[in-house]
């Protein structure tokens, strides 16, 4: 199944096992679901469903992964089964929360997940149906899973890879941020030494929809022709690092590892050297 969905095709999907989840973030963010969403639409919160936030980010960053055993329980709540098929969308054309969301999804070992193309804007402009208020839905039990199926890599593989110069860390926050000129939500500007910039923003087109697949694939064959092989993705707390994971995937990649501390946790880590090119 392809991890990408537009509009359209959503519209000509059978009801019966389909699951659409509101992956949306920001201020309000669940009034804004109960105001408007589309419709049969549940509602999945990135900072307590999509992740289990410490106290220290300088371990597991900003957004560190929820144990396996609570995600399955949030899926559960849901509504969600192993045969559903889930379709995720955000505001920020897969980037805030649907991409990290699909991710999870995936690596829970779940098979047929998508995000919706442009999300919910490109829904707007496709009159799609919505709604407003609570959806009402059954719980459900899914098997349990022992671990993640999807490669990670923490902070001590990252390092080593680099210094063996064995794998491609792939940074997809703005350019600006890997510069280091400035950055507004992390406490120090740079990145981590040795990782290539690659904004995630370039997986998409002038509106806003993923480039298509072939496009991706030559894109990224041109851009990783000389480097190692194995691809380790990292932003700034490994959610918009998923976009890029969707994209390369889309593009018939295998999948790459996903860093989840990302520079939210090496910025903060002491003794981590720091890149700048200003």
């Amino acid at each position: 199944m392809s991890p990408v969905i537009s509009p359209s095709e959503l519209k000509n999907i059978s009801a019966e096992k389909l699951i659409i989840l509101d992956a949306r973030v920001g201020k309000d963010v669940y009034q804004n679901y109960l105001n408007k969403h589309i419709k049969g639409a549940r509602f999945i919160d990135l900072d307590k469903d999509l992740a289990d936030i410490g106290e220290n980010a300088a371990f597991g960053g900003r957004h560190p992964l929820p144990s396996v055993e609570k995600f399955g329980e949030i899926l559960s709540d849901l509504g969600i089964s192993e045969d559903s098929h889930i379709v995720v969308y955000d505001d920020k054309n897969g980037a805030n929360a649907a991409a990290r969301a699909w991710w999870m999804l995936k690596s829970f070992g779940l098979k047929n997940v998508q995000v919706l193309d442009g999300g919910f804007q490109n829904a707007e402009k496709e009159s799609l149906e919505f709604s407003s208020g609570a959806e009402t839905f059954r719980k459900t039990q899914l098997v349990k899973k022992k671990g993640w199926f999807l490669p990670v890599s923490t902070l001590e593989d990252v390092e080593n890879e680099l210094t063996n110069d064995s794998s491609t860390v792939i940074d997809v926050r703005d350019a600006y941020r890997y510069n280091g000129e400035s950055e507004p939500i992390d406490l120090v500007a740079g990145h981590i030494p040795g990782a290539i910039n690659i904004p995630f923003s370039e997986n998409l087109d002038e509106n806003g929809n993923f480039l298509q697949p072939e496009v991706l694939k030559e894109k990224y064959l041109k851009l990783l022709a000389d480097k190692p092989k194995n691809l380790i993705i990292h932003c700034g707390s490994g959610v918009t690092a998923c976009h890029t994971i969707l994209a390369l995937n889309y593009a018939g990649f295998d999948m790459p590892n996903l860093y989840v501390g990302s520079w939210s946790e090496w910025s903060r880590r002491e003794g981590k050297e720091i890149a700048k090119e200003v």
